[in-house]
Parts: C-alpha cells; sequence; structure tokens
C-alpha cells in the first residue's frame, strides 16, 4: 500500500486513559507507524495533547470529522467509548481510512456485522485491539497446553476479579461499562483461541447488584463448544480474593496461574519493556502426584501495532482478524440474550 510518508500516519480518536497510555504509547513504538494525531472535543484535552506531544510533531484534531477529511490520515484508532464504536468505524472506512478499534468490538452482534460490512468495499484494514493475545500469562498457558505435558485439555476456566465498581463512562451501563463488556472481549477471545471448534451453547448469569451503579457486578459465563469442551468465564466486581486467571484441566495434569500480565503498570510507568511478573505468581503444573512451577514466558503487548503495521505493509497476515473477532463477539452477545431469558443461547 501507498502512503503519504513512508509509514502510515496514525491518528488516535480519544485521549483519557486507552487513548493515552495504550494506543498514543504502543503506536509511538512501533517503528512501522508514525503517530501523525490525536484527537478531542475537549480544548483543554488539546492543549494537554499539544503539550505532551506537539514537540514530537503529534497534531491535536478537534473531532473525528476532521479526521476522515484530512487525506494524511491512514490510519484511525478509536480509543472511545464501546456505544459508538460501531458508528465511528463505519464512518472511518466509509472516508477510506484503516481502522483499529479498542476492545470491545461493540455492544451487539449485528453492530460488529455492520462494521465488518463496511470494511470489505472499502477494502481497508479493520481490526480490534486484543493486546491480550500477547499477555506473558497467556502465552505461558498456551504453551503448556500445546506441550502435551497437561493431555488433552477440556475444561479451562477464566477469571478476571475485582473489587467495585468502575467510574466514568465505564460505570454506566448504556455506554458499554462494566467488566462484562470491557473485560469479557479479552476471555472470550482467549478462549476462542484455545478451543478452535465452533461454539455450540452459551449460558449467562449476570447480576447488577451494586445499588449506586447500574453496570454487573458478576457474570458467569458456561461456553460449549462442538465436541465437548467448555469454557468457563467468570467476571466478578465483588471479589476481594481472586480465582487463579487462567485454570486448565487436562487428562494428565492442571495448569494454573494467578496475577495479572504486568505490561499495564509498566507502560504507565513509562517503559513496558521493564514489565517482569512476580515470582510469587508464576504458574503450576499439578499431575495428581507432584507440583512443578513455572517461569512466566515474557509478554510482548509491542506485537498488535507491529502486526498491524506489517499488515498495512503486505508483510505479515492480521492476527486480530474479524473473523476471529466475530466468532469471540457471538459469544458475549449469546450471554446477554442467555442472562435475560435464564436460557443456554446458541451464538449467531
Amino acid at each position: 500500500m501507498n502512503f503519504t510518508n513512508s509509514r502510515p500516519n496514525v491518528v488516535v480518536i480519544g485521549y483519557g486513559f486507552a487513548g493515552r497510555c495504550f494506543h498514543a504509547y504502543l503506536v509511538g513504538l512501533a517503528d512501522g507507524l508514525r503517530l501523525h494525531g490525536v484527537a478531542s472535543r475537549d480544548a483543554e484535552t488539546r492543549a494537554r495533547i499539544e503539550v505532551d506531544l506537539g514537540g514530537q510533531g503529534v497534531r491535536a484534531y478537534t473531532d473525528l470529522d476532521s479526521v476522515c477529511a484530512d487525506p494524511d490520515v491512514d490510519l484511525v484508532v478509536l480509543a472511545t467509548p464501546t456505544h459508538v464504536h460501531a458508528d465511528q468505524a463505519v464512518q472511518c472506512l466509509s472516508a477510506g481510512k484503516h481502522v483499529v478499534v479498542d476492545k470491545p468490538t461493540a455492544l451487539s452482534l449485528a453492530d460488529t456485522d455492520r462494521m465488518i460490512a463496511a470494511s470489505q468495499p472499502s477494502g481497508k484494514l479493520l481490526s480490534i485491539f486484543q493486546n491480550r493475545r500477547w499477555d506473558g500469562d497467556y502465552l505461558t498457558s498456551c504453551r503448556a497446553m500445546d506441550s502435551g505435558e497437561l493431555g488433552d485439555v477440556r475444561w479451562i476456566e477464566l477469571a478476571w476479579q475485582g473489587f467495585g465498581p468502575w467510574g466514568g463512562w465505564r460505570g454506566h451501563a448504556e455506554f458499554g461499562g462494566g467488566r462484562y463488556w470491557d473485560l469479557g472481549a479479552h476471555l472470550a477471545d482467549q478462549i476462542c483461541q484455545f478451543f478452535p471448534e465452533p461454539v455450540e451453547s452459551v449460558y449467562c448469569r449476570l447480576r447488577r447488584d451494586y445499588g449506586t451503579h447500574d453496570i454487573d457486578s458478576e457474570a458467569l459465563l458456561v461456553v460449549g463448544f462442538e465436541g465437548g469442551r467448555t469454557g468457563v468465564l467468570d467476571l466478578s466486581g465483588t471479589t476481594a480474593h481472586p480465582k487463579p486467571r487462567f485454570l486448565l484441566h487436562g487428562s494428565a495434569a492442571t495448569f494454573s496461574k494467578y496475577g495479572l500480565d504486568p505490561q499495564e503498570d509498566a507502560m504507565i510507568a513509562g517503559d513496558i519493556d521493564s514489565a517482569v511478573d512476580s515470582q510469587e505468581n508464576w504458574a503450576r503444573i499439578h499431575d495428581g502426584k507432584s507440583e512443578r512451577v513455572v517461569e512466566t514466558l515474557p509478554g510482548r503487548w509491542r506485537s498488535y501495532y507491529e502486526n498491524i503495521a506489517d499488515a498495512l505493509s503486505g508483510a505479515a497476515r492480521l492476527v486480530v482478524d474479524m473473523g476471529s473477532v466475530r466468532r469471540a463477539m457471538s459469544i458475549l452477545d449469546a450471554g446477554i440474550r442467555s442472562s435475560e431469558t435464564g436460557s443456554v443461547e446458541r451464538p449467531g
């Protein structure tokens, strides 16, 4: 593909936590991309963008319309509230821009399909920021499963738990707030990577028990795959002492891993490459007789945007493609229906 400069010009929409700490930062580390601008409707935020990034030649845009109208912009990153993702992605694709969308993709499978449909005639790249395919704990789990040491893995539990509701727009259900969408997007994506078989059934029990907030306080999804494999996704905002983040049950052994990938804290501190998992959180493999400690593989969130650059140049296939994204979104979409009906649902 031909670009205005030797590297595609990237503009991030939104300069909140995700736009600033994740997207602008990681795009800036990718050799094959150029952070060209950041957009915000708020004048004070634009002034902050000028202070933080103006010295690097990064432009502050006023809104999405001005970004879409700029012929120098090649790739737009949507670091915006989830409920506007679909409309914004369609607008950008229709304007001839490549698009990366922060997870979750949207708030329904129908909106996800609308985004995919818009990308097809445009011929432009569309991908979702599933950085946690490069978490160290996930990579370590995959290596243990692929090694055969666990035997035939037919049951996996993924948990992401904390204590208390979130603030900002993530504290409001209408905007896509809550752990179900925000963190469930990662767990659904990861279980689909572990188990490639078609999804047969989804059951979800979801509660909103905070009183002060209308977002989910607890959500448990049970996902059945063709051939009998099972994924359990446990999302909680009322858990002071969490479960293992990864629990893989195989015919020969069980793999368990506590804690969260350390890259986010290192990134916020300004040096993602300094991330090292705490030894106390290293995984354990139990075979019923003995236990083996497994050192966590290094994670590498940098790889997501490096792959975007390589996909745009034609040097590599797109890793987080919309086929894999749609499969995970079908689980979350069916989970919402199941939570409302109390029935087991089939994904769309």
